[in-house]
């Protein structure tokens, strides 16, 4: 997942990376939980996460991103793969915080 946190304006900062993290493994675990009608943990405590400071390296790890169902034999191309999303990438923002 790539992903561009939003402005926490009450605390006039970025969301942090926990908190993001966070928010997603929990809704995700009680869907998933619900579905599969039972209880109990879903995620690992610890997560692999990077945090992209240059432009050039986020087209590579998007590829890379897309390419993992392909290297798993999952389907032949990316866009076959049915749990695959790409929201439209937004615009820089160069507003300061707290303005």
């Amino acid at each position: 997942m790539i992903f561009t946190p939003l402005i926490d304006v009450a605390k006039s900062e970025l969301f942090s990376l926990a908190r993001i993290t966070k928010a997603i493994k929990s809704s995700s675990a009680h869907l998933i939980n619900r579905r599969l009608g039972r209880p109990g943990r879903v995620w690992q405590t610890e997560s692999f996460d990077r945090v992209l400071r240059v432009s050039e390296k986020l087209d590579e790890k998007m590829a890379y991103i897309l390419d993992n169902p392909v290297r798993k034999g999952l389907v032949s191309s990316p866009e076959e793969y049915l749990w695959l999303w790409i929201a439209p990438r937004p615009e820089p923002s160069f507003a300061r915080l707290g303005r």
